[in-house]
C-alpha cells in the first residue's frame, strides 16, 4: 500500500487530502472518495482510506473544512461542521474538486467511483446523491440522513447505501422514516440497515472515549463496524462490476 498527502485549492482555500492505493496493482481500478466527521480530516479517515486501498481501490480521504482544521473538541468541530454547510454550493465545489482530481489520476478508472462517508460525512455523500454529482453510489455511515432542500435530480441516479445506529438519538427513527420516504419518491436504489441498541459513531474506535469524555451519546461497536464494512466492500464490488 502506498500513500500521498495531497493539497489542493478551491476557491482560494487550502485543503489537504489523503491519497491511497496499492501499488501491486498495474490496472485503472475503480475510486472511493471518503468524507470525514465532523472532527475534521485525521487518522480515522485516513485509516479508512488505506483499507480501500488494500481492497484494490483508489481511495481519496478528502478534506472538506480546510487545511489544519480538525479537533477533538465537540465545540469546535460543531463550529467547522455549521461554516461548511451553511453555504451548500461552497460545500459541493469542495467535493466536486476533490472528485475531479481523483477521477483525473492515472490509476483511476474515472467512470467506476462512489463516495462514503461518517457522521457529517454521510450526509454530505448523501447531499452529493441528491444534486447529481456522478457517482456510481454513495455510502453513508452514522450520518444526519434529513434534507435541506428536496432532491434536485430524479431519480437519484447513484444507488445508496446508508448503516444506522438504532440507538442513535442524532439520527432518530423519525429521520429514518422521512428518509426513506424521499429516497422512494426520488426512485432511488436504497439499502438501509439499522443496529438494534448502537449509538452514534459506531465505525471509530475512538467514539466510546470521546462520548464519555464529553458527555455524548457516542459509543464505538465492533460488531457493526465490522458488519458495515462488509456490506459497503459487497456494495462496491456489485456496482463495480
Amino acid at each position: 500500500m502506498e500513500a500521498e498527502v495531497i493539497d489542493y485549492t478551491v476557491n482560494g482555500d487550502t485543503f489537504c487530502g489523503y491519497l491511497a492505493w496499492d501499488e501491486s496493482i498495474s490496472d485503472k481500478r475503480p475510486g472511493v472518495l471518503l468524507v470525514h466527521e465532523w472532527w475534521g480530516h485525521n487518522a480515522f479517515v485516513r485509516e479508512q482510506a488505506e483499507k480501500l486501498a488494500n481492497c484494490g481501490y483508489l481511495a481519496f480521504a478528502v478534506d472538506m473544512f480546510g487545511a489544519g482544521k480538525n479537533t477533538d473538541d465537540p465545540q469546535e468541530a460543531q463550529q467547522f461542521r455549521d461554516e461548511a454547510l451553511k453555504n451548500p454550493v461552497a460545500l459541493e465545489a469542495r467535493f466536486r474538486t476533490a472528485l475531479s482530481l481523483l477521477q483525473q489520476h492515472a490509476m483511476a478508472d474515472a467512470d467506476r467511483v462512489a463516495a462514503q462517508g461518517y457522521c457529517f460525512g454521510g450526509g454530505v455523500v448523501l447531499a452529493m446523491a441528491r444534486v447529481g454529482v456522478d457517482l456510481r453510489g454513495v455510502v453513508s455511515y452514522h450520518g444526519a440522513l434529513a434534507r435541506s432542500t428536496p432532491a434536485q435530480n430524479k431519480p437519484i441516479k447513484a444507488e445508496i447505501q446508508v448503516y444506522t445506529g438504532g440507538a442513535d438519538v442524532m439520527v432518530p427513527p423519525d429521520q429514518v422514516g422521512q428518509f426513506v420516504t424521499e429516497m422512494q419518491e426520488s426512485e432511488a436504489k436504497l439499502t438501509l440497515v439499522s443496529y438494534p441498541g448502537v449509538l452514534h459513531g459506531f465505525t471509530n474506535p475512538c467514539a466510546t472515549d470521546r462520548g464519555e469524555k464529553f458527555g455524548l451519546p457516542l459509543a464505538y461497536n465492533r460488531e457493526a463496524a465490522v458488519d458495515s464494512w462488509r456490506g459497503a466492500l459487497a456494495f462496491y464490488e456489485k456496482i463495480f462490476s
